[in-house]
C-alpha cells in the first residue's frame, strides 16, 4: 500500500472482526478493531485513520450513522460499509452519504485487499492533486491537466509530432479539450507566428471564403476596404479550424488547394499570396460517415489526417476528475477571492460517479458554480449542480436490469442443483444462508 496507514475496523461479530483485521494487517498498515460503534468512533477520534471499515447492521448505531459521524469529524477519511443484505438502492444511498465503497458480506479477502489498496492509492492521488505542495507541476502539460495514462500518451504524441507536422486532425467529443491540444501543438512546434482560431460551426456559409482568405475592396456589396484573411494572419504560425466537419463543401475544396499549394487567393483578387501555415483541424463528428454521406471531401480528409490525435472523453479517464476538480478549484477560488481548500470525500465521490456528457467543460462549469455558492473552505454536495448530485452511476442505467436478471438466474440454477436445499445452494453461491433467503424474497423465489 506504500506509506504506512491506519485503519479502523468496526464489527459486532467477533469472527468477522478477527478475519477482517487479519486480512488487512501488513507491514504498511496499522489496524485497530472495535466490536461496537461507540468504541470504533473513539478510535477514529484518537487515531484519525486513513480508512474506516464498518458493518451496516449493529446494535445501538447503524453503519450509516457511523459513516455520518466519521464524515462530520473528518471528511478526508474514507469509509467502507459492509452488509449481508446488499441492494443497489442501499449501496447508492450509502455512497451518496459519503461512503467510499459498499461491499457484500461475506467479503472475499482478495477483493477487500484490492479495494482498500485502491482507496489508499486514490487518497494519495487526491492529496497529490490537492495542491502544489507536492509538486503539481508534473501533472500539467501545456495547460492540459491529467494523471491518466491515456492523456500522458497523448501528451507524448504531441511532443513528438509538434516540431514536424504540417496538418493534424484532432478527434474528440465536445468539451474534451481539443482546443487545448491545438494550442499545445502550436507552442511545442516552435512556430514564431500567431495561433489563430476559427470555429467553423459559427460562420455563415457565404462568409467562409472571406474569413479564411480575406477579400479586396469592392469584391462584393459591403466590402468597403481590404480584409486580411485568417490564413494570412496565421502566416508563420498555426491556424486552428475547430469543428471542421461543419465546413460547407465548396469551402472544403478551396481549403484543400490552400493546404496543398500553401497559397491563397483573396476574394476579388487576381493575385495569389504565398503563406506558410501549420493547420490543426478538430471535430467531434465521424468524418468517415460524413464522407459516405457526401458531406465531407475524402481528399481533404486524407490531406488533414496524416497525423490523427484523439482526445478521450472524461468518462474514459475518470481518474483525472479529482485532479481537474482541484485545478478548477484553485482557478475559481482565486477568481472569486475565496479560501477554498478542496472537496469533501462525498462530493468527490459524486463527481467521479457522474458520467460528464459535457466532458471537462461541464466539470469546469460545475466547479465554478460550486465555488461561487460556497460559504466554507470545503466544497460539499450542496454546492454541486442538482443534476450531477442526483445522477445514477454512469453505467448503472445500462447494466442494472441485466445484472439483476443474471443474479436471479444464478439463484434459480443453484437452488435447482441443490434440490431446494438452501444451505447447499448458499454454499454453491459462496454466500451466507441469510443472504440467500433475503435474495430469494427479493426475487420472489421459492425453495
Amino acid at each position: 500500500m506504500g506509506e504506512a496507514v491506519s485503519i479502523v475496523v468496526i464489527d459486532d461479530n467477533p469472527g468477522s472482526l478477527e478475519l477482517l483485521a487479519t486480512a488487512l494487517a501488513n507491514s504498511d498498515a496499522m489496524v485497530y478493531t472495535a466490536s461496537s460503534p461507540a468504541e470504533g468512533l473513539e478510535l477514529v477520534r484518537r487515531h484519525r485513520p486513513r480508512l474506516v471499515v464498518t458493518d451496516l447492521v449493529m446494535p445501538g448505531m447503524s453503519g450509516l450513522e457511523v459513516l455520518q459521524q466519521v464524515v462530520s469529524f473528518d471528511p478526508s477519511i474514507d469509509v467502507i460499509v459492509m452488509t449481508a443484505h446488499y441492494t443497489t438502492e442501499t449501496a447508492v444511498a450509502a455512497i451518496r452519504q459519503g461512503a467510499a465503497d459498499y461491499l457484500q458480506k461475506p467479503v472475499k479477502i482478495a477483493m477487500l485487499r484490492e479495494r482498500v489498496a485502491a482507496l489508499i492509492d486514490s487518497a494519495n492521488r487526491r492529496r497529490k492533486a490537492n495542491g502544489s505542495r507536492v509538486g503539481g507541476q508534473e501533472l500539467e502539460f501545456e495547460g492540459l491537466v491529467a494523471s491518466s495514462d491515456r492523456m500522458w500518451e497523448l501528451f507524448a504524441m504531441i511532443q513528438r509530432v509538434a516540431p514536424h507536422y504540417r496538418s493534424i486532425l484532432v478527434h474528440g467529443p465536445t468539451g474534451a479539450g481539443k482546443d487545448l491540444v491545438a494550442s499545445a501543438l502550436h507552442r511545442r512546434s516552435g512556430a514564431a507566428g500567431k495561433f489563430v482560431v476559427l470555429n467553423c460551426s459559427a460562420v455563415v456559409e457565404t462568409l467562409f471564403e472571406s474569413e479564411l482568405f480575406g477579400h479586396v475592396r469592392g469584391a462584393f456589396t459591403g466590402a468597403d476596404r481590404d480584409k486580411t484573411g485568417l490564413f494570412e494572419l496565421a502566416n508563420g504560425g498555426t491556424l486552428f479550424l475547430d469543428e471542421i466537419g461543419d465546413m460547407p463543401l465548396p469551402t472544403q475544396a478551396k481549403l484543400l488547394r490552400a493546404i496543398q499549394n500553401q497559397e491563397i487567393m483573396p476574394v476579388g483578387s487576381l493575385n495569389a499570396r504565398k503563406v506558410n501555415v501549420r493547420l490543426v483541424a478538430a471535430t467531434h463528428h465521424d468524418l468517415h460517415a460524413a464522407i459516405a454521406d457526401g458531406r465531407f471531401r475524402e481528399d481533404l480528409y486524407y490531406r488533414l489526417s496524416m497525423v490523427e490525435l484523439t482526445v478521450p472523453a472524461l468518462k474514459e479517464r475518470a481518474e483525472d476528475v479529482p485532479l481537474l476538480a482541484w485545478h478548477f478549484i484553485k482557478k475559481f477560488s482565486r477568481e472569486f477571492s475565496k479560501p477554498i481548500e478542496g472537496l469533501t470525500p462525498r462530493a468527490s465521490i459524486v463527481l467521479q460517479r457522474y458520467g460528464w456528457p459535457g466532458n471537462v467543460r461541464e466539470l469546469e462549469h460545475a466547479i465554478g458554480r460550486a465555488c461561487m455558492m460556497a460559504d466554507s473552505t470545503m466544497l460539499d454536495v450542496g454546492e454541486l449542480p442538482e443534476h450531477v448530485v442526483r445522477s445514477e452511476p454512469a453505467a448503472s442505467g445500462e447494466s442494472a436490469s441485466p445484472l439483476a436478471e443474471q443474479e436471479r438466474r444464478l439463484l434459480e440454477q443453484a437452488l435447482r442443483a441443490a434440490g431446494g436445499n438452501q444451505s447447499e445452494a448458499a454454499r454453491k453461491l459462496g454466500i451466507g444462508r441469510d443472504a440467500l433467503r433475503y435474495k430469494m424474497k427479493r426475487y420472489e423465489l421459492s425453495g
